[in-house]
């Protein structure tokens, strides 16, 4: 169990070191939205919190601006290079949904380890493979992304993702 809690912690810590950068840079503001909790069980020696519940849903992992275009995204891991659609919530796409009609762009951000690949996928993406899920296949594959959004992760401790922002914008 404390594993799977800790999936994706290496993927999560290279987006907020890019993000650090990004807001050294004055490229973007975008922070780490918290999961809100509630302590059940407190290890009084480590003072860690040993057993939680969620209190509500949350929306997304991350929300900000980028260079004033408001921007939410939701980081994912996937061992294989068939991503479930199960692992985003209904809740989040609403969100993600949402937040696309009022103007802002919507995204996530999905490690691939099996490839050592990170892609970009834009909403758009998502929604298609949502409406598809809704009459059959309820995942979609790493090749079906589009090739331009890969990005390469290779010897570097960031995701940037920035110019991929800009295609998807670009694309509208």
């Amino acid at each position: 169990m404390k594993k799977h809690g800790l999936r994706g912690s290496d993927f999560e810590k290279m987006i907020n070191d890019t993000l650090s950068l990004y807001r050294d840079k004055k490229l973007a503001l975008i922070q780490k939205i918290p999961t809100p909790i509630t302590p059940v069980r407190l290890d009084k020696e480590s003072m860690h919190i040993t057993l939680a519940y969620f209190e509500k849903k949350s929306t997304v992992d991350y929300i900000g601006i980028v260079q004033e275009i408001p921007v939410c995204f939701d980081a994912k891991e996937c061992k294989t290079n068939i991503f479930p659609l199960s692992n985003i919530h209904k809740h989040q796409y609403n969100f993600m949904s949402e937040f696309e009609e009022q103007g802002g762009v919507s995204f996530l951000l999905i490690q691939f380890t099996a490839k050592n690949k990170v892609a970009y996928v834009p909403f758009r993406a998502l929604k298609i493979f949502f409406e598809r899920g809704n009459s059959g296949k309820k995942s979609f594959n790493i090749d079906e992304l589009e090739k331009d959004y890969f990005i390469n992760i290779e010897n570097t401790c960031y995701v940037l993702f920035l110019d991929k922002l800009q295609m998807d914008i670009d694309s509208r």
